[in-house]
């Protein structure tokens, strides 16, 4: 049983925000990456598209997240489905660092709005 202690997740820094990756295939996952993401106070991540299904749980403070064309402000607790093809952009409009758990599959990418692809190391 593979155990991933907080002293082993690889930490990536992206558009301001900070990606600690815990399951992914390097440390024995075999469908599933998750990595808790911290997103600062005045933080807006450009729009992204996505390849594959994301579960987005906010686990601190409140983001503006727009799903496609609807932003909601969202709270810690709050749940957000992301399905493969959707456009979304998250924004911390408030003064303390909001803490996410993401969870999706193997191999997703991101596609930014200049038409740049990424392939996140924290999800693949």
């Amino acid at each position: 049983m593979p155990v991933i202690r907080t002293s082993e997740a690889v930490t990536h820094e992206i558009h301001g925000a900070r990606f600690v990756s815990y399951a992914t295939p390097r440390t024995g996952s075999k469908e599933l990456c998750a990595w808790r993401g911290e997103i600062p106070p005045g933080t807006r991540a450009p729009a992204h598209t996505v390849s594959r299904e994301e579960i987005f749980h906010l686990l601190v403070g409140e983001l503006l997240v727009t799903l496609d064309d609807r932003t909601d402000r969202i709270s810690a607790g709050d749940t957000l489905i992301v399905n493969p093809g959707a456009t979304l952009t998250v924004e911390n409009p408030t003064d303390q660092t909001a803490i996410s758990w993401v969870t999706t599959s193997i191999g997703l990418e991101a596609e930014l709005a200049d038409g740049t692809r990424l392939t996140p190391p924290w999800a693949n």
